[in-house]
Order: C-alpha cells, then sequence, then structure tokens
C-alpha cells in the first residue's frame, strides 16, 4: 500500500504531525490560524499552515486518507438549533453543533470521504451538558456513514502528567481497530527537568506570597483551589495553556529558593516533544502552545494502532499484538524514537 497521507487541521504546533509522520504517514495539509503557532510549526516542520479553516473550502484541501485534529473545546449548545444543508441535505436537517468548529471538521469528512480520522478534546466533552453533546457529535460522525470508537486515556502512563483527554477514531469501512494499551512506564517530573536553570523563572517574593495566601484562603472556605508544588518524583498536574500568568499549576520546589516554574523545554519533555523540537517564540508564547497541544506519545500509539488498520484492512476479528514498546526517556533526558513504522 503506497503512503498513508493525513492531514493536520487545529494544528498548533504540530503535536499530532509529530506522532503520525512517526508511524510512517505523510503529511499533505495542515491548518492552523494562530500566527505564533505557525512560526512554531514552520520552524520544525519548513510548512506554513494554511489559516483560518473557516475560510478554507474543501475543494481546497487536497484528498487524504486520515482526517487529524484537536478541534478546539468550545462551549457546545444544545439549544437554539438552526437549519443548515451544508452536510449534502437539501433540505437543511437541526444540527445542534452548529457555529462550533466541529461542525467544521463534520463539513470537510463529509465532502471529502477520507478512510480514517482521528480527533482530541477534553476529557469533559463526554459529560458535557449530560452527555448530550458528545451523543450529538457521535451521532453526527456516524450519520456520515463512520464506525466510530472513543476512548480516554491518561497520558501520565507515558509522561509525568496527569493528562485526561478523549480521542475518537472513525474507519469509513467496517475494518477492525482497537485503541492501545499504553505501558504503564511511569516517567517522573525529575527526568523532564533541566540541571541548570536561568533565575527568571523562580518566582517573586510577592507572587510566591500571594499563591500562598490564595490557597489559604480556599483552604478556609473548603475549596481546592491552590498552587500545584510538585512532588519531583511523582507527576504533575494538567500543564494548562494559562501557565504563563503565574506557572502555579506546575511549581518546583527548590532547596533554599522559591518554587519555580518550569521552562518552555521542560513543558516540552512534559508533552513528550522531541529534544530536536524548535522553540522560537517568547516564554509566554510557547507556554501557551504547549499547554494547547497533545500530549505526542499518547497520539503516536493511537496513531500506529489507526495506520495498522488501515494497512491490514481486517473485518471483525483482530490480531493479538503486545503492546508497543515506546522509548521515551534516558538518562533523564526525554527523546524521540520512531517506533513500528508501518511501509
Amino acid at each position: 500500500m503506497p503512503c498513508l497521507k493525513f492531514i493536520d487541521l487545529f494544528a498548533g504546533i504540530g503535536g499530532m504531525r509529530l506522532a503520525f509522520e512517526s508511524v510512517g504517514a505523510k503529511c499533505n495539509f495542515s491548518s492552523e490560524w494562530d500566527k505564533f503557532s505557525q512560526l512554531t510549526y514552520f520552524a520544525n516542520f519548513d510548512e506554513q499552515p494554511e489559516g483560518d479553516i473557516t475560510q478554507i473550502m474543501s475543494d481546497q484541501i487536497p484528498d487524504h486518507d486520515i482526517l487529524v485534529g484537536g478541534f478546539p473545546c468550545q462551549p457546545f449548545s444544545i439549544a437554539g438549533v438552526s437549519k443548515h444543508n451544508s452536510l449534502g441535505n437539501e433540505h437543511g436537517f437541526e444540527h445542534p453543533t452548529q457555529g462550533t468548529l466541529f461542525f467544521e471538521v463534520a463539513r470537510i469528512i463529509n465532502d471529502k470521504r477520507p478512510k480514517a480520522f482521528l480527533l482530541e478534546n477534553v476529557k469533559n466533552l463526554v459529560s458535557h451538558d449530560r452527555g448530550k453533546t458528545f451523543a450529538v457529535i457521535k451521532e453526527t460522525l456516524e450519520e456520515l456513514g463512520y464506525y466510530i470508537y472513543h476512548q480516554v486515556f491518561d497520558a501520565a502512563a507515558l509522561v509525568p502528567q496527569h493528562r485526561e483527554r478523549i480521542f475518537i477514531v472513525g474507519f469509513r469501512e467496517p475494518i477492525a481497530f482497537r485503541f492501545p494499551t499504553l505501558l504503564n512506564r511511569y516517567p517522573k517530573i525529575r527526568h523532564i527537568l533541566e540541571p541548570n536553570v536561568d533565575d527568571k523563572y523562580t518566582l517573586t517574593d510577592n507572587l510566591w506570597l500571594y499563591l500562598q495566601n490564595y490557597a489559604e484562603k480556599h483552604r478556609a472556605k473548603g475549596n481546592g483551589f491552590g498552587y500545584g508544588l510538585v512532588d519531583i518524583n511523582g507527576i504533575s498536574r494538567t500543564l494548562s495553556a494559562r501557565y504563563y500568568k503565574d506557572g502555579s499549576e506546575i511549581l518546583i520546589p527548590q532547596l533554599g529558593k522559591n518554587p519555580r516554574r518550569l521552562t518552555p523545554r521542560e513543558c516540552a519533555r512534559l508533552m513528550g516533544f522531541p529534544e530536536t523540537f524548535k522553540i522560537v517564540t517568547s516564554d509566554t508564547r510557547a507556554y501557551k502552545q504547549f499547554g494547547n497541544s497533545i500530549a505526542v506519545p499518547v497520539v503516536q500509539a493511537i496513531a500506529y494502532e489507526i495506520v495498522s488498520a488501515l494497512r491490514q484492512q481486517k473485518v471483525l476479528s483482530y490480531p493479538t499484538r503486545p503492546p508497543i514498546q515506546l522509548q521515551l526517556f534516558e538518562n533523564h533526558n526525554p527523546y524521540y524514537e520512531k517506533v513500528g513504522t508501518l511501509g
């Protein structure tokens, strides 16, 4: 089978692309509206992503085998549905996700008919509006004629970060697929720390005092809000796009000093990016970019199973296979290794 081609929607800085290219697929189109993420993407892939997906017509997108996208987790509303006919029903139909970026994904899937797709979103998508939102998304994809699988993964099995995300896989044909079984390697925060860190990442006395007072105020009210001082022999909380504001969710303890933020390179490692990945923007932009990205090794494992399923084209039964051996850390420095490249 020739090399499988994929498109990278809501591409961010290219985490999904790294994962799929590592298992032998080739990217032939990318889209990302944020200009700073575009800079990072170009620096690493020598390709400028197209802009706002809502302004890109389906006929401007090349044919592809796999559609990949971590569509933004906008608020999904079941109320106020409107009629439209963008998916081919000339009379239109009630579509509760009209106006969200998921609708753009559905449009492209309908128009381009890829063999498979992988979509990613926050875990809470499953429970949003008492499950109605996810039901609408799943039904929409099934109405497009795809066989749907979904599962929530916690990246903590492969990177030292608690990060739960839902992954939705679809196939145009009824071929056998299974989600991967992640090896529980459980790397520790100390594995991703740089040996020498600039003092600018250490919290000022004023900020550290503010965070302690803020946490104490909420503890007195019985709330769980507060900073996250990390056990370096454990894992961290979820890295978010707001990390640049005060770094409070993941703070590294320091002997005789106030705790510090992670550096951008440490954030890259926390997300499973390779050491060769170029960070070309300011720290503030880099924190946002990595906080909005995906845990690369988790997507790598899922991408391997998708590509395997498309290669094998087996229906109903699926051969057993041991978990993927993902090589992630060596001598306290994470690295990224191609695994099981297919064809």
